[in-house]
Order: structure tokens, then C-alpha cells, then sequence
């Protein structure tokens, strides 16, 4: 049995009537979208996969500076006032 990580669910039959209607109905909130009971997918409104996309890139960011952090390459002294000339 896999959990299911949303507050809303609808069905495939649900969500071939009307997506519109049950993304109102969720306001903001992702729905999960059910098969034979069984999440299959989720649907999200485009403010909160937007949100997610950032939260994902902000990680990946975060990875990449840890990593070059620990490279144990020898950091260069730089001047701000350098960089703005």
C-alpha cells in the first residue's frame, strides 16, 4: 500500500470531468489523483509547482556550493569593489 501525500483526492473519472473544478475546490493544495485507489499522480496547481521547482533548484544550488566549498581547491582573495569596476 503506498501512502498518499495529499489532503485531496479525486478519481480519473473525477478528474476527466472537470480539472478545473477540482483544483478550485483544493484551492492551493495539491489532489491526488486516484486509480482503483491507488495514487497515480498528483495534480498541483501551478503556484505550488512553481514553489516546488524553486525549493528543488535552491537545493541543487546548495549542493553545488557545499561541494566546491570542500573541493579542498585553494579559495581566491577578491575585492568587491574590483568585481563592480
Amino acid at each position: 500500500m503506498r501512502p498518499i501525500l495529499s489532503s485531496y483526492t479525486a478519481s480519473i473519472t473525477e478528474l476527466k470531468k472537470s480539472p478545473s473544478q477540482l483544483l478550485q475546490q483544493a484551492g492551493n493544495h495539491p489532489i491526488a489523483i486516484l486509480n482503483h485507489n491507488v495514487p497515480s499522480a498528483y495534480l498541483v496547481p501551478s503556484s505550488v509547482y512553481e514553489e516546488m521547482m524553486d525549493i528543488i533548484d535552491d537545493y541543487y544550488l546548495a549542493k553545488e556550493a557545499e561541494r566546491r566549498i570542500n573541493d579542498d581547491v585553494k579559495p581566491i582573495k577578491v575585492d568587491v569593489d574590483d568585481l563592480l569596476a
